[in-house]
């Protein structure tokens, strides 16, 4: 993900892999800092498929916070 600052607004979703198509499901639209807060509350299988998208970026957020 480029540089960011924890203020940025970013939207937090689900790509739930199971569905055909997959399916996104925001679970929150906000500062990063409070996004990766929610992420972090998640169960382990949710943590999975979460994402972090900025405007000009998209992050899977293990591989945020293992980075």
């Amino acid at each position: 993900m480029r540089s960011t600052f924890g203020e940025a607004t970013v939207r937090l979703y689900h790509l739930d892999a199971v569905t055909e198509g997959g399916a996104a499901t925001t679970l929150f639209y906000g500062p990063l800092t409070e996004a990766l807060g929610i992420a972090a509350q998640q169960p382990d299988d949710v943590q999975g498929g979460l994402f972090i998208a900025t405007d000009n970026d998209v992050v899977a957020y293990l591989d945020l916070i293992e980075g």
